[in-house]
């Protein structure tokens, strides 16, 4: 029996795989909203739920502290919590932009900060995105997030002396019930746009639908469990045609990009 530490396990991908690694494994369980928590431990006896709100530092240093006082050792972390900001550049809220890097990158750093101590020889998994490459508009605070927490993370294992291995998985648009959430959190930016209403209308739209026929949430699970499996797994693992096209993509010189990326918008957009 492994232990897992996994963030988000209320919904999405972070309930997929809470629900994989109990089978066999103890599994400290993340959540936020207490409504939940009786259905978290109605999954498996050897879950053990822990509360940590990625928003507020005081409780990822209590989460941290809690998981720590009751297993001598994490063999894998996945760092599965996030959330998506939306909108224009130009009109950014800086406060939703700060809230962005604090839920996607911050806090998962933080959390990992507490744990290190006993993720010796083991592994970080991070619940990345194809956004990490950076070429999605409108989206920009959610790409440059996820690309602030690859970028991080790899530089942990690049300085840890402690053995410990970190893989970014980078879906691409999964059907979980994080895109009509997004939506309905960036409901005021997606809005109150008229110089971009269009576009925005767009991007509601795109997300919602991303939600129902996006790709089955099993094969990010997959690819976490394989990864998890390997003594020596890549740092970097995309899931799903659209985030290996992405990955591609993101290697052209950067103006014939942005000049595709805009006419691409321009077709779609209407």
């Amino acid at each position: 029996m492994k232990t897992y530490v996994i963030t988000g396990a209320t919904s999405g991908i972070g309930n997929s795989l809470i629900r994989e690694f109990s089978v066999c494994n103890k599994v400290f369980a993340g959540y936020r909203n207490s409504e939940k928590l009786e259905s978290l431990k109605s999954i498996s006896e050897n879950i053990i739920p822990f509360f940590i709100d990625m928003s507020e530092p005081e409780t990822i240093k209590l989460a941290a502290e809690f998981i720590k006082n009751r297993t001598e050792k994490i063999d894998t972390l996945i760092n599965a919590a996030g959330c998506v900001v939306a909108g224009p550049v130009e009109n950014l809220d800086i406060t939703a932009l700060k809230h962005q890097f604090e839920i996607n990158t911050f806090s998962h750093l933080q959390f990992t900060q507490g744990l290190i101590s006993h993720l010796s020889g083991g592994k970080i998994i991070n619940i990345s995105s194809m956004s990490s490459f950076g070429i999605f508009p409108f989206i920009s605070p959610y790409c440059a997030s996820k690309r602030a927490l690859d970028i991080l993370f790899n530089s942990l294992m690049l300085e840890n002396k402690s053995d410990i291995r970190v893989v970014s998985i980078k879906p691409g648009a999964i059907a979980t019930p994080l895109w009509e959430k997004s939506v309905k959190e960036n409901e005021k930016f997606l809005k109150g746009n008229k110089t971009y209403e269009k576009e925005m209308k767009f991007m509601a739209e795109n997300a919602l639908k991303n939600g129902i026929k996006g790709l089955d949430v099993q094969k990010v699970v997959d690819a976490v469990v394989k990864a998890d499996k390997m003594k020596n797994p890549k740092p970097s693992y995309t899931v799903g045609l659209d985030a290996k096209m992405s990955e591609i993509l993101s290697k052209l010189p950067q103006d014939l990009l942005n000049f595709l990326i805009k006419e691409g918008l321009k077709a779609r957009v209407k």
